[in-house]
């Protein structure tokens, strides 16, 4: 299962200050925390102007760059920005994202192609997201077709089925599902990918409901996610989903994680456990 850390985003209102005011060591603080969890990657967005993106996306890919050597994830729907950022990056990095929307599929997906790099594909278009799973994969198989054609193969794609807030709309998690288990049926060496806090929404106790779609994801098909690596519950939920489906030889995973502590709860003011 490979993390994208999702914490350096500038959406979020600290990392908008931070990034506002180029407070160096409050990005790379972050950045060396996800790291240290074992991201695969650590997603990047700015969240400025467009006009703003592209010298704020460098900014941001050279501090990061400084203290980790842990590739990135460029999100951003500008192709300005992302042809000069990928300029900057020390290793291929991933981009997030493209759509079956005509416009990104044209402006997008040519620089992924260009530059070799995996790509995030959202399963929607210019009608938006689709409310079915059938729906949703006949965008996935369009989208497909379009990366195919500019030379990207299928184990760089990482498509992503949508995972709506369960708030507005219970039957959500299905739909997702029965979007994995089709793409994992049909391309077999796709990935799959998620934004995993949008499924909890504006619900209470969002971190439980988060965990056990996550462990239901990854039955269906899902191996990559884009979650906050901090939270050790959600590390937990991983490594034992992993060990319950038989993904984890030997059970050594697991057995790693419990002894560096992961499964103890945390001490609070140096008071034991």
């Amino acid at each position: 299962m490979k993390i994208i850390g999702e914490k350096i985003n500038g959406t979020r209102k600290r990392v908008a200050l931070a990034i506002a005011g180029q407070d160096a060591p409050f990005i790379q603080e972050l950045a060396q925390k996800q790291a240290a969890a074992g991201c695969a990657w650590l997603d990047v967005n700015a969240g400025t102007h467009p006009d703003r993106e592209p010298d704020d996306l460098v900014w941001l890919i050279e501090t990061i760059q400084q203290v980790v050597d842990t590739p990135l994830s460029l999100d951003s729907a500008n192709p300005k920005a992302l042809q000069t950022a990928i300029q900057a990056v020390k290793k291929t990095p991933l981009i997030n994202s493209i759509s079956g929307e005509p416009e990104r599929l044209a402006d997008i997906l040519p620089i992924a192609a260009r530059h070799g790099c995996p790509v995030i594909a959202l399963a929607m278009d210019e009608k938006k997201i689709p409310e079915t799973a059938e729906r949703r994969f006949e965008v996935i198989c369009k989208i497909r077709a379009a990366a195919g054609a500019q030379g990207l193969p299928d184990d760089r794609l990482y498509f992503d089925p949508l995972a709506m807030t369960l708030s507005t709309n219970t039957q959500s998690a299905q739909v997702a599902f029965e979007t994995m288990r089709r793409v994992r049926q049909e391309f077999p060496q796709a990935h799959l990918t998620i934004g995993l806090s949008n499924i909890s929404f504006g619900l209470p106790a969002r971190s439980f409901v988060n965990r056990y779609f996550l462990s239901l994801a990854i039955q269906a098909g899902l191996d990559s996610a884009i979650l906050d690596p901090l939270d050790r519950d959600i590390q937990a939920a991983i490594l034992s989903t992993e060990l319950i489906l038989g993904r984890d030889n030997y059970c050594l995973n697991f057995i790693r994680a419990s002894r560096k502590g992961l499964f103890e709860k945390p001490t609070e003011q140096g008071q034991p456990a």
